[in-house]
């Protein structure tokens, strides 16, 4: 899909003169299922409990397994899944999972789904703690940064490979 929306974007940019990739990072680039390979996305935590709640992670259950962008969603229940099903992009890490600020820095890092953050409604993953403090001074500049980069990595784009 992402080989067919950037060069549309490119051509409209040419046309109209604006350089802004219409891109949702959710559904654009690799997918992050873990340093060690596997298939799982986000640790095994149901994408779906970032957004209800208190928002607080919980984890997903094999029983309950969507793949998705040939990842491994896990869910804590059915409803959830039946959730995600009907609109991945919206509940689906941005980045593939990956760290927002190393992205935004032009590298892919893992994204730990316990240091993460929901702006605008959308859900992104920093690499570890310290890494969020630097994100957060900035998080749009940032996320502006990575929008950038992310759609220069191709679908198959292994962190470390």
């Amino acid at each position: 899909m992402k080989n067919f929306i950037v060069p549309l974007a490119l051509a409209l940019a040419a046309t109209t003169g604006t350089f802004a990739l219409p891109i949702d990072a959710a559904i654009a680039g690799p997918t992050y299922t873990g340093v060690k390979g596997g298939n799982t996305a986000v640790g095994g935590y149901d994408v779906t409990s970032y957004f209800t709640g208190n928002g607080v992670p919980v984890k997903g259950s094999k029983a309950h397994k969507v793949t998705y962008k040939g990842a491994d969603y896990f869910f804590s229940n059915a409803a959830n899944a039946k959730k995600f099903k009907g609109k991945p992009a919206q509940f689906a890490p941005q980045y593939g999972g990956h760290c927002a600020w190393a992205l935004s820095r032009g590298s892919l890092a893992p994204g730990d789904p316990l240091v993460y953050k929901l702006v605008n409604g959308k859900l992104y993953f920093n690499v570890n703690k310290q890494v969020q403090k630097n994100w957060l001074t900035d998080i749009a500049g940032f996320i502006k940064k990575a929008d950038i980069q992310w759609p220069k990595f191709p679908d198959d784009a292994k962190f470390g490979g």
